[in-house]
């Protein structure tokens, strides 16, 4: 089988970054509305209700498969499923981890990967101003 393919979730990409803040510093941040701006693309702070819709400003529309608090949430996005998750990485860090799956191809999963990578940055940017 290709790397990024699985027999269940089809094509599918996964990008962290551990931070040296801790996991509610992390997911307080993704989950309000800067955080969701960066990453989702709304201007609202993420819907926490299963089945809750969503549409981004670039068109893209979802809805909440399930949310735990301080731990992950799980969306549609478009033709696709992205989870985004912190978790403790040690003392006053948390690893960030977006993960999304049923990618149309390798192609549109290089792309995915790309634009997770550049997320990434954006979000440790914001959280992170001085360099950490």
């Amino acid at each position: 089988m290709p790397t990024g393919f699985t027999k269940d979730a089809g094509w599918e990409i996964g990008v962290s970054r551990t931070l040296p803040l801790p996991v509610e510093t992390v997911w307080d941040f993704v989950a309000g509305p800067e955080g969701t701006a960066l990453w989702l693309g709304t201007d609202r702070p993420l819907p926490v209700e299963k089945g809750a819709r969503y549409e981004t400003a670039d068109g893209v529309a979802g809805e909440i498969r399930s949310h735990r608090p301080g731990d992950r949430v799980r969306l549609t996005y478009g033709d696709t499923v992205l989870q985004v998750a912190v978790s403790p990485a040690g003392p006053g860090k948390a690893v960030l981890r977006f993960h999304q799956e049923r990618l149309a191809g390798a192609r549109d999963r290089e792309e995915r990967r790309a634009h997770w990578r550049a997320v990434m940055d954006r979000i440790e940017a914001a959280l992170l101003p001085d360099g950490g």
